[in-house]
């Protein structure tokens, strides 16, 4: 058992974990954000002995009879103080509490930091939305109001042209109590995850699934061939597999292939382990010129087109021939990552006798709606999905959130039980 001091009250760990997951799983405080679980991002930064730590890369037995102090453990007049709304620095807000935390640290040393000081507590904080320049506004104002001993201006906005409007949801935000899918807590809660491939194009040749059914915890071990609806969904062209079956080849790294449920987080990842499948590794196409090649091999069945468009304004030749000055180039765009911080994950559970609801993070609410009861093979009046707090999305969102993308990036969504709605619950 190791003993600390989380918020000033006594804490005990039976067992030595990551302390972001006895923070949120053992103790319930969701402030303490879980972006990357590889200290990469800073949304689960804690104070440790007035230090600003990562809880993701800190576990609970090297942490015996230190003090631990999160969001949560703030003072009313620090709450009040580091909401960061009175310089417009909350967006979607994942990364907040961090950020709040790594202010505290700096100014709890530093009563009057410059900005350089700010920028170097800062540094270990991502934040994808605001661009920092409000946040180091923001952490300047809360050591003016506390240096100076000042009561922090309540916004009165009438609704007038040039008005500053807070964000409704600003204060829920910074103090780390907005609800995003990952802070939901249910009775009778067991996870759910996906077996994937690691090679961007492989043949599935067999998929053995009969030593993960046999461990005690697993609930129900699912294939392509159990799939009660469509195989394949898709926004526009229904191109992309629910899971990948035995005989057919995956199309990118991440391509579900056996989905699990469990009843512990460790139970599943030993699950996951015991599914035997047999790759042949084919050679994957890797960009847009060897897709368009004649010998390419074929991605979709289709074809490695999804559709051509000619767009003819004017006459060009004749603008340019005419031209004074022509220039010819070539121009080309990377591919850019939506890069929220948000992990993606989804809370399902049972809506009635055959229906279900599904909590997530969406963008867009309605195709996921569509596109999961096409999946399980249930008219849509049966899928009610609701969203939740978004943390970051930037359009990365829209696609099927609480199904093959959010397994993808999460390593595992939760789904509640009972047992007997889990082959359902589980397409999610």
């Amino acid at each position: 058992m190791f003993n600390f001091i989380v918020n000033g009250n006594k804490a005990y760990a039976k067992e030595d974990k990551i302390l972001i997951t006895f923070l949120r799983e053992d103790l319930n405080l969701i402030s303490v954000k879980n972006g990357c679980s590889e200290g990469a991002c800073g949304t689960c930064m804690v104070l440790v002995d007035g230090d600003a730590k990562k809880a993701c890369v800190l576990k609970t037995s090297k942490l015996v009879n230190k003090s631990i102090l999160t969001v949560e453990g703030l003072t009313d007049r620090e709450k009040d103080v580091y909401a960061f709304m009175q310089a417009g620095a909350v967006q979607c807000g994942f990364c907040t509490p961090g950020m709040v935390i790594s202010a505290k640290g700096l100014i709890d040393k530093v009563e009057n930091p410059t900005e350089d000081d700010i920028k170097n507590a800062l540094k270990n904080n991502i934040c994808r939305c605001t661009g920092y320049v409000k946040i180091i506004e923001a952490v300047k104002l809360a050591a003016k109001f506390l240096r100076e001993n000042t009561e922090v201006p309540k916004c009165g906005c009438k609704g007038l042209v040039g008005e500053n409007l807070n964000r409704i949801d600003a204060v829920d935000k910074v103090l780390g109590i907005a609800e995003y899918a990952d802070d939901m807590r249910t009775d009778g809660l067991i996870y759910g995850g996906a077996v994937r491939t690691k090679y961007p194009r492989a043949l599935v040749k067999s998929i053995d699934v009969s030593e993960a059914k046999k461990l005690q915890g697993v609930y129900v071990v699912i294939t392509a061939d159990e799939l009660p609806g469509n195989q394949k969904v898709g926004h526009i062209i229904k191109d992309w597999d629910v899971l990948i079956p035995r005989g057919k080849i995956t199309h990118c790294i991440g391509d579900a292939i056996v989905l699990i449920a469990a009843q512990t987080q460790e139970i599943l990842e030993k699950a996951k382990s015991l599914v035997k499948i047999d790759f042949e590794e084919l050679t994957p196409v890797t960009c847009p010129e060897d897709a368009l090649k004649g010998d390419a091999p074929l991605i979709h069945a289709s074809g490695n087109i999804l559709a051509t468009e000619n767009l003819v304004f004017g006459n060009a030749d004749k603008c340019i021939k005419n031209s004074k000055y022509v220039i010819t180039n070539k121009y080309s765009t990377p591919f850019t990552e939506h890069a929220f911080l948000e992990t993606e994950t989804a809370v399902a559970e049972p809506d009635g006798n055959d229906g279900i609801i599904i909590y997530c993070a969406d963008q867009g609410i309605y195709q996921t709606r569509k596109e999961c009861a096409e999946a399980l093979g249930i008219d849509q009046s049966k899928v009610r999905v609701i969203s939740k707090i978004v943390g970051g999305g930037f359009g990365g969102k829209l696609a099927l959130i609480p199904g093959i993308q959010q397994l993808h990036i999460k390593p595992y969504s939760q789904v509640r039980q009972p047992k007997e709605h889990l082959e359902n619950l589980l397409i999610h």
